[in-house]
Formats: C-alpha cells, structure tokens, sequence
C-alpha cells in the first residue's frame, strides 16, 4: 500500500510521488504514535515543509516492549526512482534523558564516511531536512502527552544496499545503504533531483578533498576515456548525464580550478547550441547549424546539402570524417565556449572531450 497521490492541476499528466525522507518521517510519525498511545494510526498524516498534509497507509506495524516499528511503502509516482517500492522502516524507542532526538542507520540505510557531504563521517545518511521534519514532529507528539522529546530513531531500508548500488552513494563515500533524501517531501516526475543533488554532493566531496580538477561526463563511455586520459581520482569523475546546466549552475557557485566536460559527439553539439539539457527529449541536434558549422570549415556545397537531410548528428561526423572536414574540434570549441560563459573564468576554466562510440576520444579543447 502506498501514500495518497498529491494532487495535480489539469495540466499535470504525471503523478507525484513521496521522497524516502517523507515516508521516514510518516513511519516515525506512526511508530511514535503507537509507542505512546498503544495504537498504530493507519492511514497516518504528516506536514511537509511547504504545509502539505499527505497520509500514508502503513505497510508494516509492531508494537513491541519499549519499541514500535513501523514501515511504509516508497510511491515515487511515475518518476523512475530506484527507491519506488522500497520499504522505509522507522523504528523508535525512548533514548537516554537529555539527548533529544537522535537517528540511526538501520539495515540498508548508509554512513557518510568522506567530508563535503552533508553531516560528518560517521553520521546515517539521513540528510538534514528529512531529519527536521521527523525533529519537529516527534518533538509535537512528545509535547501532545507531556514527555520529554529523547527519541532514538532507526531508520531501516531492506533493500537499501542493493539499491545504493544503482546509485552514486558508493562513490560519493555513502556506504553500506541508501540516502534518506528530499527537500520539499514530493517527487515531481522526471525532475530528476535525485540526480542532480548526487551531482551537488560530488562536487561537495571533491572540493572537500581538495582536488582542483573535476570531470562532468554525459555517460559510462565517455567517463571511461576521460578516466584513461586525465589519470585523475575516481572522486574528481561527476556522471552527470544529460544535466550540464546543473552542474555549471552548482559550480559558479561552488567553484573547482578545473572542470572538463566528457561527452559524445551529439550530447556536445547540443551544448555547443548553447542547450543546457542534453536529454533528446528536451533539445535537439539542429542540422541546419551543422552545416553551417561545416560550411565555415570548408565544407563544399554537396557535403552541406547531405547534412541537412542527415538523420543522425553520428552520420554527420562520419560524413565529415570524409572529407576530412574536423567538426569534431570545432563542436569542442564551441562547447567549451558555452560552458566557459557560464562560469568565473578566474575561478573555473572549463576545457571538454569529444569521445567516439567506441570511447576514442576525437577532439579536445
């Protein structure tokens, strides 16, 4: 069983999901409530940052001696997060007199073990906002039946280490689990902000180690070449994907000596367009740019013409490799053009990699 669907206006086709860190925070709501009061409520509400009060079926109940445990199934809506369908486990007991509120990384859920990341080495992965709101609601409930708010809280994800897997957590130094995350408590579809805070706290690691040079790479391909090329830290590699404006925007404000973006021929024409996103559902290769861009090289009349009705931005390549026009240099200067306009130069200078299919790399700038 899963959360009520936040509601959508009528020009949302997509359903909203919950974040890992309102599903945590519920299940805490639900065991603390049981623990108590004798009585697991079911369905249980809470209230999100911005004021929402969601309610969430409970998946899993306990009522145990000194405890209560509580589960509840993640419902991401219909973004492809790796969490939707886990299992978030809360469960609480009363902690030592005076310590307040303290969290515990349960079976599946990670430890911060490098600086630069949220909370100290040795802390769960339980990020602060997910810890505020499961703060403000234990410290009400406590205050609702007259007793002090020590509350030791586990959070417990069974999957949690088989999912960290498909995720960044191991890389950034997250071990053993899963992150609790979330900022607002709602998955907006296709937002992505799982990825892109991954994309923050590389940056965050990379910097609190020191390293002065970092790699954005669209994919596994290109990251690979880069890795063989740079001879860097595997902590100075960032996967950013298609979100190349996220990380420019997180860099000019939180800037690194050097970055170099790694990417496939097509993902950089569309930076070189001055495209942000590199998704092929949200920018497009322009053609017509092509073969002005050929054109300007050199390019006869029938080679631009043969661009315009290519299909793919890879048959233009080849097509160029034919006639040994190097459009694979001038995508990388154009795009390290773009990328530099976003950024300090006197804080960031920003160079970029053109790899093949095959993870050669073509041009560099």
């Amino acid at each position: 069983m899963s959360a009520d669907s936040p509601k959508q206006d009528g020009s949302d086709q997509l359903r909203r999901g919950w974040t890992t860190g309102a599903c945590a925070t519920a299940a805490t709501v639900a065991a603390l409530s049981a623990l108590l009061e004798g009585e697991f409520p079911d369905p249980v509400e809470i209230t999100l940052p911005g004021g929402q009060t969601p309610s969430f079926a409970l998946a899993q109940e306990k009522l145990g001696d000194g405890f209560a445990r509580c589960g509840i199934i993640k419902d991401a809506g219909d973004d492809p997060d790796v969490t939707h369908g886990a299992m978030i486990v809360s469960r609480v007991k009363k902690g030592t007199s005076g310590s307040g509120v303290t969290f515990r990384a349960g079976q599946g859920v990670g430890t911060f073990t490098k600086p630069g990341l949220p909370l100290p080495p040795g802390e769960p992965a339980i990020n602060p906002v997910p810890r505020q709101m499961m703060r403000e609601h234990v410290e009400a409930i406590c205050k609702k039946h007259g007793v002090a708010a020590d509350v030791e809280i586990t959070i417990s994800v069974p999957t949690g280490e088989e999912l960290a897997e498909k995720t960044w957590n191991p890389r950034l130094g997250i071990l053993g689990g899963i992150s609790i995350l979330g900022t607002t408590g709602i998955v907006i579809p296709y937002s992505c902000s799982a990825w892109i805070h991954s994309i923050h706290r590389g940056i965050d690691v990379a910097r609190a180690q020191g390293l002065t040079h970092v790699v954005g790479s669209t994919g596994d391909t290109s990251e690979k070449a880069a890795m063989a090329y740079l001879k860097l830290p595997q902590e100075a590699f960032l996967d950013m994907g298609d979100f190349v404006g996220g990380l420019l925007k997180y860099i000019k404000k939180n800037p690194v000596p050097q970055l170099t973006i790694a990417g496939g021929f097509a993902k950089l024409v569309k930076l070189a367009q001055g495209h942000m996103d590199l998704h092929s559902g949200r920018s497009q290769v322009d053609f017509n740019w092509l073969a002005d861009v050929a054109c300007d090289l050199g390019g006869g009349d029938m080679l631009c013409t043969e661009i315009l009705g290519a299909k793919t931005a890879k048959h233009v390549l080849e097509m160029c490799q034919e006639a040994d026009i190097d459009i694979a240099v001038r995508v990388a200067e154009l795009a390290n053009s773009q990328a530099q306009a976003k950024l300090d130069i006197n804080k960031t200078k920003t160079s970029v990699l053109v790899v093949d299919r095959n993870g050669v790399i073509i041009a560099t700038r």
